[in-house]
């Protein structure tokens, strides 16, 4: 951003599946880059809680290969927390696209395609315009 000089036209795509396997917290980056997200790709990864023959950086191994650390998955079928994402876009006032970008080596493309759209229409809800306790006393 300095070397930019805070250029307004400058931001970002926040794919957090790219945070995920690499142990970056992606929830935190929405917060400290809250005015320069521009959109957001829905997208999941899988990553190995035990090492893996094939580590971090893929070994120039197909993606899917079953001894990787990490693999892209279908939505909601990977270790990105979605909910805490969508909880941290309202509380920044995101109101961009949300768009998958689906891959999953070990899925049928139409059946993933399906799915992800269904996660997303899930997963996506509007923050509240009003406080809990606020809400209760107005009853």
């Amino acid at each position: 951003m300095k070397a930019l000089n805070n250029h307004p036209a400058f931001g970002f795509n926040f794919d957090p599946s790219h945070f995920g396997y690499q142990h970056v917290d992606y929830v935190k980056f929405i917060y400290e880059f809250a005015d320069r997200i521009f959109h957001v790709h829905m997208k999941d990864a899988y990553w190995s809680d035990v090492p893996m023959s094939v580590g971090v950086f893929g070994g120039h191994t197909e993606f899917g290969d079953n001894r990787r650390y990490w693999n892209f998955r279908s939505l909601g079928r990977g270790k990105i927390d979605f909910e805490n994402i969508i909880r941290a876009l309202n509380d920044i006032g995101y109101n961009g696209p949300l768009s998958v970008e689906w891959e999953d080596s070990g899925m049928n493309r139409e059946v993933g395609a399906e799915e992800a759209c269904d996660f997303v229409r899930y997963a996506d809800f509007e923050p509240s315009d009003v406080a809990f306790d606020d809400a209760m006393q107005k009853e």
